[in-house]
């Protein structure tokens, strides 16, 4: 390759870095080019998959001011360019995997911090975000129906009491 290719090569890829909230790469060893077209379906609108070159991406990684991917960076790579919901993009790339044990997830980053194949795996282990945000807002409902009950309680008491102390004086009156 030509270095004028090499040097738009780089600079895509430092792009790609600097796009993206989250970087997860890959090793695909054993893929077939169908399998990873599936692959690219299942990740689009989440995150883009690109093969790399180890050298460029280092380097791009670098001027990005991305850390922690320098070691992994060996053999075939690939490396999904997470723009969407990075939970989403690491349940696609974890359910992949499963079914293709031949995809295996190396590292990656997310928000500037290295992760670990198993911080990806506990990523893609979390719930979707409006599954977490349902949760929330029944929280909140819970909490407030809560706070709703504690200022009612008093006057609803007071109010049985005088219903009861009503009750008691008709009672007296009609037995005297």
């Amino acid at each position: 390759m030509a270095r004028p290719d090499k040097a738009a090569a780089v600079a895509e890829l430092t792009d790609l870095f600097r796009e993206s909230n989250a970087a997860v790469l890959t090793e695909y060893r054993g893929l077939t080019v169908a399998q990873l077209k599936q692959l690219r379906r299942s990740l689009s609108g989440n995150a883009t998959y690109a093969v790399v070159k180890n050298t460029l991406t280092s380097i791009a990684a670098k001027e990005a001011g991305v850390e922690g991917l320098d070691a992994d960076l060996s053999g075939p790579s690939a490396i999904a360019f997470v723009s969407g919901d990075p939970v989403e993009a690491a349940k696609g790339l974890r359910d992949f995997a499963k079914a293709n044990p031949q995809l295996v997830i190396k590292a990656g980053v997310l928000d500037g911090r290295p992760l670990t194949a198993e911080d990806i795996t506990k990523l893609a282990d979390l719930e979707s975000r409006e599954v977490l945000l349902a949760k929330l807002a029944g929280a909140l409902k819970a909490s407030l129906y809560q706070a709703a009950y504690l200022f009612t309680a008093p006057a609803s008491q007071a109010v049985r009491t005088i219903d009861a102390l009503r009750e008691k004086q008709a009672s007296q009156d009609s037995a005297a």
